[in-house]
């Protein structure tokens, strides 16, 4: 008891040295290999910024079609995903404990079976020839003549659609939870202060309330977003996906460092690179994300 209290940090040294292993030096390691010229053979040599001017003036790939495609599919899906499980947490919230917790659980479990309902269902669905049922569904509507290639011409969509479809996961549990913990007295108060209904109810009362949960929630959607990149590889069945339709920042990452030929492009340099650029990214909008739920001392 003696050694608990006075050194209390002994509890938190294996997940410190877990935590340190697995994250904060392979974290170390790619910015160091950013700046190097390492191929995996040869001593590394120091080279500035050379790889990020590389990847942005000769990587075509990357600023034509991974850049954009990463944009979009997080300007929709990451905000999309987010606003919609808060409102999916809030109107389970509103129901009886039963339907409640058959509903949270079926509007979680997508994001637990995303790979394999991808394979059963949505390559089912949205396949490119005559068996497809979108194909299928369209031809005898007269909407289509064909069959038509969709996870080809159409991949970065259907990415976004399934996507929004698997975003109801921890995020959305927090903010229930959050919701289901929320002051019935501070309600009654609101009543008698002239809030009228459940929508200002939500603006003025809850989402205040629950801040904690809500940013939790916004850095689980912006870290999913940009690692969902499994979606269109998945779906395309090859990385990179068909004339990178659907290729993601992550996918470049991977196309980079295990794909490519390490000695003629020296790519895992590349991938550091690219590495730290999404590290980036992701910390910006994280940040944006705690200065508009972390509490204003």
């Amino acid at each position: 008891m003696k050694t608990g209290k006075k050194y209390p940090f002994l509890f938190l040294l294996p997940y410190l040295l877990v935590f340190t292993v697995f994250i904060i030096l392979p974290i170390c390691v790619a910015v160091v290999l950013s700046f190097t010229d390492f191929n995996t053979v040869q001593m590394p040599n120091f080279v500035g910024f050379n790889n990020y001017i590389n990847l942005a003036t000769q990587d075509s790939i990357f600023m034509q079609y991974v850049l954009p495609n990463t944009v979009t599919f997080a300007l929709i899906v990451g905000p999309g995903g987010y606003c919609l499980s808060f409102l999916l947490a809030w109107a389970i919230a509103q129901l009886t404990r039963v339907p409640r917790t058959i509903l949270a659980l079926i509007f979680y479990s997508p994001s637990l079976t995303t790979g394999v309902a991808m394979n059963v269902l949505w390559k089912i669905i949205f396949s490119g020839d005559a068996t497809g049922y979108l194909n299928a569904i369209c031809i005898n509507l007269g909407i289509l003549n064909e069959p038509r290639t969709w996870l080809i011409s159409d991949l970065l969509p259907i990415m976004i659609i399934i996507g929004l479809w698997s975003s109801a996961g921890v995020g959305f549990l927090a903010m229930l939870a959050g919701i289901m913990n929320a002051d019935e007295e501070l309600y009654e108060a609101g009543a008698i202060d002239g809030i009228k209904n459940r929508f200002q109810q939500m603006i003025y009362i809850t989402i205040p309330t629950m801040k904690a949960q809500m940013l939790f929630g916004a850095v689980m959607a912006i870290v999913n977003t940009f690692n969902n990149g499994a979606i269109g590889v998945t779906l395309s069945g090859t990385n990179p996906t068909p004339g990178y339709a659907g290729q993601l920042i992550v996918n470049h990452i991977d196309d980079y460092g295990f794909i490519r030929d390490k000695i003629k492009h020296g790519p895992v340099r590349i991938a550091a690179a690219v590495s730290v650029v999404l590290l980036l990214i992701i910390t910006l909008f994280s940040k944006v994300a705690s200065s508009l739920f972390t509490e204003k001392e």
